[in-house]
């Protein structure tokens, strides 16, 4: 019998703002103080600075999102006009967009069953058109970086980290988006930061930060509230187009309270998935990708892998049982027009022929995981899919 969906779990909402925002999104509305360089200490600088510090970077450019963030990124760098950026094949269809924006071509990289790009045909696919590479940790599960970070330095190519997923994830003890020469991140609803919307890119490189924060619209004199870069900037002032990506007061000032709570978010987060991954690897017909050794992660959400011999139209069925038990799975591959499935990608130059992400993407299934859930929740969850597969399987239901 379907579960009641009425005790279901809400896998959607974000945990509550901090009531720390409130007081001075009021001040903010009170004033009409919204543009972020009316000030030095407007709530967007304090929080490049505050998330600089959090990271151990020098610089931190805060923008109206990620994906405009991996766009200056690339702008940036001043690659060629149409040179080659590899990335991914199982990213969101932003990134590839972003890389279009920057005037690059996007080269579409394979992906392994535990969603990591393939190094393999990583070295294959890089040549003397090749201007960067850019890791989409996608869904917060990090890629071999000693092994990409190993070709770029022989071949003296930038890397550029979409970290959207990964904010709180360590790489040899590392953090993630401080390994290439720019990290990116997101704010938006469904990540460890919530502002509705918005991004930040970080970096150690002046001149870059430079260029970027030109390119975000620091039109005139704006740049001399970034303190740090006034050579840098000198040099770039009146030579490098504005996009006018900027990040405004009320988004900073939600996103400043939550910078305290990042650890707890990425610890609660981390248990709820191990928790869940270990019920769900306990069925013969689903894996979950363990990490890789040097990877500590961050999850805000799960992704399985179905096991053995599995008919489209029984995945389907698994979704529409997970549904009616309380819960919503998406199969990257079988979900209509989805993001992440690089056929939809209908703007690319090139529809590119990747058959090892085709079909991980055709039995990859991923579910909301928010760190604030509590085990009752993740019982629910956890029993809620793997009664699914018993009912298409016939598989005996055993909790680890």
């Amino acid at each position: 019998m379907p579960r009641d969906t009425q005790i279901a779990p809400n896998c959607y909402d974000a945990e509550p703002i901090p009531v720390a925002a409130k007081a001075e999104i009021d001040r903010l509305l009170a004033t009409g103080d919204l543009f972020r360089y009316t000030s030095e200490n407007a709530p967007v600088s304090l929080l490049e600075a505050e998330f600089a510090a959090l990271m151990g970077q020098r610089f931190a450019v805060a923008v109206s999102s990620c994906s405009q963030a991996l766009f200056l990124s690339l702008k940036a760098l001043n690659l060629p006009r149409g040179a080659n950026v590899l990335v991914p094949a199982f990213t969101f269809a932003a990134v590839p967009s972003a890389i279009l924006h920057a005037d690059c071509t996007p080269v579409l990289v394979e992906v392994k069953d535990d969603y990591r790009i393939d190094i393999e045909d990583l070295h294959h696919k890089i040549d003397d058109q090749t201007g960067a590479i850019l890791i989409s940790h996608m869904r917060g599960h990090t890629s071999d970086m000693d092994a990409i970070l190993a070709v770029a330095h022989e071949r003296n190519i930038p890397v550029v980290e979409d970290a959207a997923h990964s904010l709180g994830t360590l790489w040899n003890g590392k953090k993630i988006g401080t390994l290439g020469t720019i990290g990116c991140f997101s704010f938006q609803s469904y990540k460890m930061l919530n502002a509705g919307e918005g991004g930040i890119l970080i970096t150690n490189d002046a001149d870059l930060a430079a260029r970027t924060i030109i390119m975000s619209g620091a039109y005139e004199h704006n740049w001399r509230k970034h303190p740090g870069l006034e050579g840098s900037v000198l040099e770039w002032q009146n030579k490098l187009p504005l996009y006018n990506c900027r990040m405004q007061n009320l988004s900073a000032a939600v996103i400043r309270p939550q910078l305290s709570q990042l650890d707890r978010r990425v610890e609660n987060g981390r248990r709820n998935h191990d928790y869940v991954a270990n019920q769900l690897n306990s069925s013969d017909y689903i894996t979950v990708p363990a990490p890789l050794p040097a990877e500590l992660r961050a999850p805000d959400s799960l992704q399985f892998n179905l096991k053995g011999e599995w008919t489209d139209s029984q995945v389907q069925k698994l979704q529409a049982e997970c549904k009616a038990n309380g819960v919503n799975i998406c199969v990257f591959g079988l979900s209509q027009d989805n993001a992440r499935a690089f056929w939809n990608w209908q703007f690319l130059p090139k529809q590119p022929d990747l058959p090892r992400t085709r079909a991980m993407l055709m039995r990859a299934c991923d579910t909301r995981l928010p760190a604030r859930l509590t085990q009752p929740d993740l019982d629910f969850i956890s029993q809620a899919i793997l009664e699914a597969v018993q009912t298409i399987k016939g598989e005996q239901l055993h909790l680890a």
